[in-house]
């Protein structure tokens, strides 16, 4: 497909230091090669394709290049290391989760403070003395060994644990004996969106792919997800294959609490089959009550005997709680809960009771039902945040939950399901103050009308002048809620005098299917309306101004700063698009891009899609000769959720057809994926980087 040629030593050019404003940057040659492609009748350039080659000697030259001038332009800032210093100490704080068993086994992980991976550690009964169970830290001298999953069997004396390495989604299984804390023999590789559901003590169900063939192995796009079940004690290769997804599917398997029941589910977009055996019974002995529904999900939470009680979005847009009995032919859903004003975000069964977490304008509320369908009260929460629904076993008196905001570092309660009554548990003990700042919740005008709910954070004291900098930052997509939650980061930027943003975009989950909807496929460009209504309100209340504004996303949020830059690039001060999905037309092609279909649609399915497609793809929107806002573009080397060759490509675009002054950076984080298990030194410098970007290009003096 590449149909020029060059040298790769041109790239190895020293780069020049960052120079001063007013003066443009001098960037690493990128040549622009001759390939199109051709969909329904439309021809498109592709001039970066070669940067898709992400092993290639040019391609990885190159990214070096750029690398050491975003390295050079970002060390020169003055306060850079300042603002480095200040987060280490802010982030130096014990991280605890919430307290969880399973048998006599209590387990929690901690974080002492700087520690590049939390520990997991057990006791022997809630108030028993814990030691370490597992440390990452020591599977890895730079840190970048982190723990990707970890289930108990149902009695807690063996655990299947995954380890990730350098962020990759891949994941390794080992077994682990809790009373010893030794490790078994067992290993099992190429695993991938996985969990590990027990039957009994003899194996566990999980999800893996066929090896990589050839080419980089981390990053390669993947075949069929297939379900196995591995038997305690023989190799890899003497597990069992149960069955093998369909194209763009995925398997998992989950044991009902009470130990009767294995439910098989197959899942595509934003649903899931469900398929029931009694535990005793053979995989072929699974039984279909719901045929698999792309928009329809089935989530069992408990079970009397053969009435299951599950949560469903069927013929509920925001969700409802029924029962449904197995014996039923029909398989009648009943309701216990019907739907509600508010979005339906998770259930447990603790006892007689049904606890039901709900997002009222994207915040979380709890509600407590009786089994018939009864208000049985309520968890009350310390305000606008997210968490308070318990989890445990059905049997518990004592369970415990999370709970958190943008200035409520998240804070872990004890729940008594006997009397109600909730107690702080463990407060983090955090080098920052929440009393100066407020959080509210503002609403934007989208360009249809739409009511846009704008979270907003920032001291109480701000002046309404348009003078200070600003972070907006959104998602949009796949369904997913983002909810008010605690971030050192975040915390940071407040102290150094910044406010803070979140856009509740449409194509999220917060409202229900209908807000999903309205952000998907042929609908997506409303996301991108959204955010710019978000972005145009918080100026006209001259919270801030468009020098001062930073439009900041990651994943499908990268894809939504990059819409948002190439549409309407002198709305912002700056933009720092991470990991982002940026060329439309080919994201299927790499990695798990193909699952992403049933929210994107795809360019090579129909000549309507490829259509809307084109008209937002970052990539294919970048103009010669515009002014684009200062913009730093974020990726990982080992990034196998989003290929890296999208920022690439993007970026090389940016640079290209940049007319103004302002930088265009690529910074690429190496040994790392899509975001998770990073070493904590990682996590500092990316902080250091963004925010001494930002107070450059924003143009503040920080309060250090």
């Amino acid at each position: 497909m590449r149909r020029f040629f060059f040298m790769a030593a041109a790239l190895l050019v020293a780069a020049s230091p960052a120079p001063a404003a007013g003066v443009r940057l001098a960037y690493p040659p990128a040549p622009r090669g001759s390939v199109s492609d051709t969909y329904f009748g439309t021809s498109v350039a592709d001039p970066y394709r070669w940067l898709e080659d992400v092993d290639a000697p040019q391609t990885t030259a190159w990214v070096k290049a750029e690398g050491d001038l975003t390295r050079q332009y970002l060390d020169a800032i003055p306060q850079r290391n300042a603002i480095r210093d200040d987060y280490r100490k802010l982030l130096d704080y014990e991280k605890l989760s919430a307290p969880f068993h399973d048998g006599i086994w209590w387990f929690q992980s901690r974080n002492a403070g700087l520690q590049n991976q939390s520990v997991l550690y057990v006791r022997r009964g809630e108030h028993g003395t814990p030691r370490v169970l597992l440390d990452p830290n020591k599977l890895a001298a730079d840190g970048t060994v982190a723990l990707a999953g970890f289930h108990p069997t149902h009695d807690g004396s063996l655990a299947a644990y995954a380890t990730q390495s350098s962020g990759a989604d891949w994941q390794t299984w080992h077994v682990k004996d809790v009373a010893t804390g030794r490790d078994l023999p067992d290993s099992i590789q190429w695993s991938k969106f996985s969990g590990a559901s027990w039957a009994g003590k003899t194996g566990f169900y999980y999800e893996a792919y066929d090896p990589p063939k050839g080419g980089n192995a981390t990053l390669s796009a993947l075949g069929a997800h297939k379900l196995y079940f591995h038997r305690l004690g023989t190799a890899q290769s003497a597990d069992r294959l149960v069955t093998t997804a369909k194209p763009d599917e995925f398997l998992s398997v989950q044991r009902s609490d009470d130990q009767k029941y294995d439910y098989f589910f197959a899942s595509k977009g934003d649903g899931n089959s469900w398929s029931w055996k009694r535990a005793a019974e053979p995989d072929s002995a699974f039984h279909e009550i719901f045929a698999l529904d792309p928009n329809v999900q089935y989530n069992p939470v408990g079970d009397d005997g053969t009435r299951i009680y599950l949560t469903t979005n069927r013929s509920a847009p925001r969700g409802r709680l029924v029962w449904v009995d197995l014996n039923d032919p029909a398989h009648a859903l009943h309701d216990i809960v019907p739907q509600s004003a508010d979005t339906l975000d998770g259930a447990t069964l603790l006892g007689n009771k049904l606890y039901v977490s709900y997002l009222h304008d994207a915040h979380s509320v709890v509600r407590i039902y009786a089994l018939d369908g009864k208000p049985a009260g309520s968890i009350a929460l310390p305000g606008i945040g997210s968490g308070g629904l318990p989890g445990g076993h059905r049997e518990d008196r004592v369970v415990y939950y999370p709970f958190t905001s943008y200035t409520y570092p998240t804070t872990i309660y004890r729940f008594d399901t006997l009397t109600g009554k909730s107690a702080v548990a463990i407060r983090p003990k955090i080098a920052f103050d929440p009393a100066p700042y407020v959080t509210e919740q503002l609403f934007a005008a989208s360009k249809d009308g739409t009511r846009v709910p704008v979270f907003v954070v920032h001291r109480r004291d701000m002046p309404l002048d348009g003078t200070t900098p600003t972070i907006l930052y959104g998602y949009g997509g796949f369904d997913i809620s983002l909810t008010p939650s605690f971030s050192s980061s975040t915390a940071m930027w407040l102290r150094m005098g910044g406010a803070y943003a979140v856009a509740t975009l449409r194509g999220g989950g917060e409202y229900g299917d209908a807000w999903h909807d309205a952000g998907r496929l042929a609908n997506k460009p409303h996301v991108f309306d959204d955010y710019l209504a978000a972005a145009q309100m918080l100026i006209d209340k001259k919270i801030t101004s468009t020098p001062k504004l930073a439009a900041n996303g990651g994943s499908n949020g990268g894809l939504l700063v990059g819409a948002a830059i190439t549409q309407r690039p002198d709305l912002f001060g700056a933009a720092i698009p991470e990991v982002g999905v940026l060329d439309m037309l080919r994201f299927q092609k790499f990695t798990v891009g193909k699952a992403w279909v049933t929210d994107y649609g795809s360019a090579e399915a129909s000549a309507d899609q490829f259509k809307y497609l084109f008209a937002y793809s970052p990539y294919h929107n970048v103009k010669d000769g515009r002014k684009y806002p200062p913009t730093m573009v974020m990726t990982s080397d080992h990034d196998d959720r989003v290929y890296p060759a999208h920022s690439f490509k993007f970026a090389a675009a940016l640079q290209h057809a940049q007319a103004g002054d302002a930088p265009v950076l690529l910074r690429v984080e190496s040994k790392s994926g899509h975001g998770g298990g990073r070493p904590t030194e990682k996590i500092i410098d990316d902080v250091a980087d963004r925010y001494a970007f930002l107070v450059k290009n924003l143009n503040f003096t920080p309060a250090l």
